[in-house]
């Protein structure tokens, strides 16, 4: 595999891993707005919590399979 498509392909998991991860935390920023009568903040915080982990998780998951697929046994 060359360069170019590895690098594609790291960038598609990163993005799937934070779409699904701003999907959760609007979630529950809703749920949480709706419980303290405040919806734009909830939502508003949900997302962002959400894009952290999703950026977080997605890094994370793609610095490890850069590594030697030796060490995954």
């Amino acid at each position: 595999m060359n360069h170019k498509n590895k690098n594609k392909n790291q960038n598609d998991t990163v993005e799937s891993g934070l779409a699904f991860w701003m999907c959760i935390g609007i979630a529950i920023g809703t749920a949480i707005g709706t419980a303290t009568h405040n919806l734009g903040l909830g939502m508003a915080i949900g997302l962002s919590v959400g894009m952290c982990l999703g950026l977080t998780i997605g890094q994370r998951d793609s610095a490890h399979s850069e590594d030697d697929p030796e060490d995954h046994k």
